[in-house]
């Protein structure tokens, strides 16, 4: 297993659609990095293109959480939402985004259709703070940034940390790729 560099604001593949996983590819050993790199930035959902990999895979692990302490950790490949329900607001953070953390309104339920890592097909429902890591790393393979449900004014007071962010003058405790390199 490896620890892979985490993509940041302002690199390409952050705003690019990921693609589908072809059913034949072999995923294991991405998906073993993505576990550890998720694990060693302390986060609990982190989708391929975080790592710099244009593919539509989730990995979730929330059994540090209280609630979720029988959980086992969730891949999710090729994942779709079936429907949405209810409305909450929760601070939210991002391993790409790293100092910022602001308010963000999700639905409180969301019932997802996925493929798990041997390519078996899953749909189940969950809310709480499950749901919400589910959308979260979702928006993520759409080329959605959590910062992009605030309002302007909002966005606008996290102007001067994304620029740091996108400038790579943070110090990050764990390792960062800021956009010079190339996207997969």
């Amino acid at each position: 297993m490896a620890i892979l560099p985490i993509v940041t604001y302002g690199h390409p593949a952050l705003r690019q659609r990921s693609e589908p996983v072809p059913h034949t590819e072999n995923i294991q050993g991405l998906v073993e990095d993505m576990f550890e790199t998720m694990k060693n930035a302390q986060g609990i959902g982190l989708a391929a293109n975080q790592v710099g990999i244009l593919k539509r895979i989730i990995v979730i692990d929330v059994s540090e959480l209280e609630a979720y302490q029988d959980l086992k950790p969730i891949v999710l490949v090729n994942p779709e939402i079936l429907e949405e329900e209810g409305e909450w607001e929760m601070e939210e953070g991002c391993l790409s985004i790293p100092t910022v953390r602001d308010m963000v309104s999700r639905p409180e339920r969301v019932r997802v259709r996925y493929y798990d890592i041997d390519f078996n097909e899953k749909e189940f429902e969950t809310d709480g703070v499950l749901g919400r890591v589910i959308l979260h790393e979702i928006d993520h393979i759409n080329g959605v940034l959590f910062i992009d449900h605030l309002l302007p004014g909002r966005r606008k007071f996290h102007k001067g940390a994304l620029l740091e962010i996108k400038r790579g003058e943070l110090e990050i405790p764990y390792p960062v790729s800021t956009g010079q390199e190339e996207v997969s």
